[in-house]
């Protein structure tokens, strides 16, 4: 990678998205740009601010407001990028709705859907095309990304999909949710599930038409699970943190990736913990009484 570089994170105001924007920082040069985006401008004034502040911080920090909910902002954004700076170079989507283990999946499945989903098809869309060679584009994921996790009958759905197709996937289960379907034709309750699976399949669809150029260019895209995350997000899903990580100690993999000096052609397109891919095929259907927002 060049000097100068722009990097962007969503979801960016606490916990595993702000401990990015503070490793990028630290990591990046004091020519380059980290953006730390989410949706409350205040929220997004402070955690840029303290960034900044920061004695660890060596790049520049500014907070720009995204709700990744408007994918015309994202559009709108990634062209500002490309006309501003000719580019970007490291994008990581993080942005996850919080939901709670009393709350209604049914009831909060439009904006679980469309902060994890529709929002990481908007990224790839509207980013991945402005990604300068060299650059890295990383969703972050989960270890439920994995195909086997859901019911067979919903496999075709996923595998070998196209980003349109991975997309009608996911309005198709938003539609079985709304008329009261899913659980008949397969889809699991929890939300977290389907969602993983779709964000790594919508991954996987866009580095299967990007993987030669890319990986001449050495360029990564990729999915990525943090592990296991001490967050206001997923604390009330579990009563025991003891292998829980703090969100800086999570962030740090995530940022192993970003700042590997060559991109490595095992892990392109893959969903990557630890450095280590979990491989498409693994994993089996949740039980539906479990807490399934595990990592």
């Amino acid at each position: 990678m060049t000097t100068s570089r722009i990097a962007l994170v969503t979801g960016a105001n606490q916990g595993l998205g702000r401990a990015l924007v503070e490793g990028l920082a630290a990591r990046m040069q004091p020519d380059d740009l980290v953006l730390l985006t989410g949706r409350s401008s205040q929220r997004v004034e402070d955690a840029a601010g303290e960034i900044a502040r920061s004695s660890a911080a060596r790049a520049r920090v500014e907070g720009r407001v995204l709700d990744v909910t408007d994918t015309d902002a994202i559009a709108r954004l990634a062209e500002e990028l490309r006309a501003k700076y000719g580019g970007v170079d490291i994008v990581v989507s993080n942005a996850v709705a919080r939901l709670l283990p009393e709350e209604s999946q049914a009831e909060r499945a439009d904006e679980f859907i469309d902060v994890s989903n529709t929002a990481t098809h908007a990224i790839l869309r509207s980013f991945g095309p402005v990604l300068r060679p060299g650059g890295r584009l990383l969703v972050v994921a989960s270890s439920l990304g994995t195909l086997g996790h859901l019911d067979g009958r919903l496999h075709h759905l996923f595998e070998g999909a196209s980003l349109d197709q991975v997309e009608q996937a996911v309005e198709s289960w938003r539609n079985a949710i709304h008329d009261g379907t899913a659980q008949e034709a397969g889809w699991p309750l929890w939300l977290n599930v389907p969602s993983k699976v779709a964000q790594v399949a919508a991954v996987r669809a866009v580095a299967a038409e990007r993987r030669a150029q890319d990986l001449a260019d050495d360029t990564l895209v990729a999915a990525a699970c943090p592990g296991m995350v001490d967050t206001e997000t997923s604390r009330p899903w579990f009563s025991d943190y003891s292998q829980a990580q703090t969100p800086a100690k999570a962030a740090e993999a995530v940022l192993d990736l970003v700042f590997a000096e060559h991109a490595d052609p095992a892990l392109y397109g893959e969903l990557v913990r630890f450095g280590k891919v979990l491989p498409w095929h693994d994993g089996t259907p949740p039980v539906e009484q479990d807490k399934m927002l595990v990592p």
